[in-house]
């Protein structure tokens, strides 16, 4: 009897203390995903400077499109980088390895890849495959974009509207397979253009329904006139300019539900030259092609080594923007860029609109880990 009770009580003991871990795990894990773009296209990723355990997501950065498929440009960097990667679960069991097919320089065969309905099942299934032979985590689309000019060369044409919503549903069938054969989830995110005329050219309601994410670009705003790059907010005076809050309000209304969007955060700065010193700058008009700007600012890590209050360059912040910015009244060169304070605000505006959480680019544009301390601080 007595040896039966002794039993029975270390299998109590064994039971609360396998609670207790777990229940401190749930806890550790972020309320918010905190996804950050990797360029593998640089080459080997240093994987030994990524801290894995601040963030929920890796976007490796990017696949191209090529006749119809999913396209490792460079096989054996690119193979390489999804082990190496996948070896960051060791530390942080949680993180999600994710392809993101496109961006900026590899857009111009999506709208050929997606045309047809078999060309369509044929870039499903070799973006697809490509997740299932390296045991990664799913599938993002950065098409810049969609029945829209993106770079110089880019093919787009009318059909891209509902094409973009086809190509989706493939590529979901296709993972659905593949959660069959494994017996686990995998995702399906898109980065998205943070202007109404993305809105105007997809059909958002219809693609938030199969995608888990929707991750607006809050980044690379501009005009004919100075601004920032990614505002939280329009600056005053400029209340019909882009921000991030415009860019989610408009996806909202389009009928993607606050939870599954991402907002934007920019790792990098902006550089450009306004005609005028008035206002330091802001909404003064750009002076085309300026020699002065090229070069200026960089990554976050360099911004805090060489320009926030040095050489010239004196630090503002723009409390209707919420947002920092660089002024030099020399040289008329403003620098745009997110940082510690502006990420607060924006940490604050997922909590406020419900949001699924931040994502950024680049990784490696902050070396010093300046934004994503700061991430991992307020994201909880």
């Amino acid at each position: 009897m007595k040896m039966k009770f002794l039993i029975l009580s270390i299998c109590c003991t064994a039971l609360c203390v396998a609670c207790s871990l777990t229940n401190t795990y749930s806890q550790q894990k972020k309320k918010f995903i905190v996804n950050g773009y990797v360029g593998g296209y640089r080459g080997v990723v240093k994987v030994d400077e990524i801290d894995a355990d601040k963030l929920t997501h890796i976007n490796y950065a990017f696949v191209d499109v090529k006749d119809s498929t999913a396209f490792l440009t460079n096989l054996k960097t690119d193979s390489t980088n999804f082990r190496l990667l996948n070896g960051l679960k060791k530390i942080n069991p949680d993180l999600k390895i994710v392809i993101s097919i496109g961006g900026w320089s590899w857009s111009e065969n999506f709208s050929d890849a997606v045309l047809t309905p078999s060309s369509r099942k044929l870039f499903a299934k070799s973006s697809v495959d490509i997740v299932r032979q390296y045991d990664l985590d799913g599938v993002d689309i950065d098409w810049e974009y969609p029945a829209m000019r993106g770079e110089e060369g880019n093919v787009y044409r009318p059909e891209d509207k509902q094409n973009f919503t086809l190509m989706f549903r493939d590529i979901r069938a296709e993972l659905d397979k593949l959660e069959a054969e494994k017996g686990r989830k995998y995702l399906l995110t898109a980065a998205v253009g943070g202007s109404k005329s993305f809105v105007n050219n997809t059909e958002m309601a219809e693609v938030a329904k199969i995608l888990d994410y929707i991750l607006i670009m809050t980044y690379d705003y501009g005009g004919k006139t100075v601004a920032h790059h990614t505002n939280l907010y329009p600056s005053k005076g400029m209340e019909n300019s882009s921000s991030a809050h415009k860019s989610v309000m408009d996806f909202m209304e389009a009928g993607v539900p606050a939870h599954k969007i991402g907002l934007g955060a920019a790792f990098y700065s902006r550089s450009r030259e306004a005609e005028s010193t008035v206002n330091h700058g802001i909404n003064q008009p750009q002076v085309t092609g300026s020699k002065a700007a090229a070069g200026k600012g960089g990554g976050y890590t360099k911004m805090k080594s060489e320009f926030i209050n040095q050489n010239g360059y004196k630090r503002h912040w723009d409390r209707h923007a919420k947002a920092p910015y660089l002024f030099n009244p020399d040289t008329k060169v403003f620098i745009t860029y997110d940082d510690e304070r502006s990420i607060r605000k924006k940490a604050k505006y997922i909590r406020k609109h419900k949001l699924a959480g931040i994502f950024f680019w680049e990784y490696f544009s902050d070396p010093q880990e300046y934004l994503l301390n700061e991430i991992h601080r307020v994201m909880k």
